[in-house]
């Protein structure tokens, strides 16, 4: 626990209860949807939203994050156990309780081990992507409660579209979700912190009861058989614990994944620091200790974090106080949940498919960054064409291919003078008209990211496109090179030897100190000159100055140096023509 238990008092108390009552409404209705779509009985929905919601909120870093179902989990959980087993049958609940006590664990190894940045390496276009393409899954699997299509109609979406052709639906069903969506809709416009989906579960279930009494009976979900999360030690076959593994690890990226994401989007509002390893711990415990309540995969959710927040919680008791409502609102209306129709709860979901794909967010991306939505979009179409488990994965790999790409191209650019400017600052030549002619001697070029292995050939190759154009010295300015590593030395190594051969020099303006390091193990700052290494612009220049070729600086037309003097001179020491006139002595630049 953190220190937000001396904060307490009976006011922070009474915001943190009257948070939890929202978050307790939010969840009733998203945790049996969810359960429906993880292939498991709906109370599965509700015991997942008591016990790792207490878990992860008194074990996590958020303040303000609950915890429990999830779309985009419980789809990615059927997604993978649906080939092992039949959903909604006692093997496939033992193996995704099983699961679970999996993931909670490979999440607190992760945490243990303080691998939480490795959540880090899965992008926003990648998330978004996965995130868009589990709504448009959501949407298609949630069809045939919404049509009312019988389950033996419906084992497969090809089925369902078949019956969907062929007309077999209800009348009666589809009136019950344009209910729920409608109400819900219209709630939610009304003000969007009110339990919207809470009142669209009460009007699906008021037209269900409607169009029993006119005898179009619909599909219900029948009474609950526990109310309260029972403990039970999964019974599974152990040695299916590698095929468990093989989709227990995906599970574990993308639940860490969605975790630390929603952390840091609540981060965002309430401006309180989150330490990701310890967010993990919390979920991981979560996970593993829910598994054994028969709970099922569990991790942050974004639709109740955020009302949680708006809605003045100041410390996770309101997530204690979340399920111990919750745990008062099931066993007093158990009654009740019993006559809720499916094609509701289908309502329910089509809403959330629909605020999942967040289609306006596409438009600004594919406006603003091509690269991240080609990644994005890349990403939605494994979610809906391959194993979801790996289309995660797949964006993950497109996002460090697209880094890897863009930093293998670190921006060289040629620096001169603008004519126009007396104190004669540095700028890019490139689109500058106004810039002096460049010396013919001495070429300055700044260095804009890492010379790295990806990016040796690239430098080495822009390097001898420099020296084919005569300016034997160069002065590279280093300040924005980050870091080499051994390949990036190399590059160095050779370009001071072929600048030497070719009667020339290199030099290096401001390194960075984790480059100086490289290079002083490495033996290059001894080969190279301590004296070629200079602190600031001015100094390089007059110190380079002295090295150039008189005969060369005599016949210049350029004289973009201050050192340079007027035309028909080479002002370097020891080397000045004698009729030089007095006031063309060397000048700073």
């Amino acid at each position: 626990m953190g220190s937000w238990v001396h904060d307490i008092t009976p006011a922070v108390l009474r915001s943190d209860a009257a948070a939890g009552l929202l978050g307790a409404l939010l969840v009733l209705p998203q945790g049996m949807a969810f359960a429906l779509l993880a292939g498991l009985p709906p109370q599965y929905g509700l015991y997942t939203a008591i016990v790792p919601c207490v878990i992860a909120g008194l074990f996590g870093s958020s303040r303000h994050v609950l915890s429990g179902p999830t779309n985009a989990n419980s789809l990615a959980l059927f997604a993978v156990l649906a080939p092992m087993a039949v959903p909604g049958s006692p093997g496939y609940i033992e193996l995704a309780l099983a699961v679970t006590v999996l993931v909670g664990l490979m999440q607190l190894a992760v945490s243990l081990l303080r691998l939480g940045v490795l959540a880090n390496f899965i992008s926003p276009a990648a998330l978004f992507g996965f995130t868009s393409g589990a709504a448009i899954l959501i949407a298609l699997h949630a069809l045939k409660d919404a049509f009312g299509i019988a389950p033996e109609a419906a084992h497969s979406l090809s089925e369902t579209f078949s019956a969907l052709l062929a007309g077999q639906v209800s009348a009666a069903a589809i009136a019950v979700t344009l209910a729920t969506l409608v109400c819900a809709l219209a709630v939610r416009r009304w003000g969007r912190r009110r339990p919207h989906m809470l009142a669209g579960l009460a009007a699906g279930t008021a037209a269900g009861w409607l169009a029993g009494l006119l005898g179009q009976g619909v599909a219900v979900l029948g009474p609950i058989a526990q109310p309260l999360p029972p403990l039970h030690l999964p019974e599974v076959d152990w040695r299916r614990l590698p095929d468990m593994l093989g989709v227990a690890v995906p599970l574990t990226i993308v639940a860490l994944a969605q975790s630390i994401s929603i952390a840091k989007a609540v981060a965002q509002r309430s401006g309180q620091p989150i330490d990701p390893n310890r967010e993990f711990f919390g979920q991981g415990l979560s996970n593993a200790v829910g598994g054994l309540f028969s709970c099922y995969l569990s991790c942050g959710s974004l639709n109740r974090s955020m009302p949680n927040y708006e809605a003045g919680a100041r410390t996770p008791m309101a997530a204690v106080f979340s399920a111990l409502i919750l745990v008062v609102l099931i066993l007093l209306s158990a009654p009740l949940l019993a006559h809720i129709p499916y094609a509701a709860i289908a309502g329910l979901l089509l809403l959330v498919a629909w605020t999942l794909l967040d289609v306006p967010r596409w438009r600004w991306l594919a406006r603003v960054d091509r690269n991240e939505a080609m990644i994005a979009a890349a990403t939605l179409a494994a979610t809906l064409f391959i194993r979801m488990e790996v289309a995660i994965m797949l964006g993950a790999l497109l996002s460090l291919s697209a880094y890897l790409y863009r930093t293998s191209r670190p921006a060289m650019r040629i620096m001169g003078f603008d004519a126009k400017d007396p104190a004669r600052h540095f700028i890019v030549r490139e689109g500058h008209d106004s810039a002096l002619p460049e010396c013919p001697q001495l070429r300055l070029l700044r260095m804009e990211g890492s010379v790295y292995f990806g990016a040796a050939a690239y430098v080495d190759e822009r390097l001898a496109a420099l020296r084919q154009n005569g300016a034997a010295h160069l002065l590279v300015m280093t300040k924005s090179m980050n870091f080499i590593d051994q390949a990036g030395a190399q590059v160095w190594e050779d370009e001071l030897k072929r600048r030497r051969a070719a009667g020339g020099d290199l030099y290096f303006h401001r390194p960075r100190p984790e480059v100086l390091a490289t290079w002083r193990r490495t033996g290059f700052i001894e080969r190279l000159g301590q004296d070629h290494i200079f602190p600031d612009k001015t100094t390089a220049i007059a110190s380079i100055y002295q090295r150039l070729d008189p005969a060369v600086c005599r016949a210049c037309e350029a004289r973009c140096f201050r050192e340079c003097g007027p035309p028909g001179t080479a002002h370097q020491s020891g080397q000045a023509d004698s009729a030089a006139p007095p006031e063309a002595k060397r000048e700073t630049s």
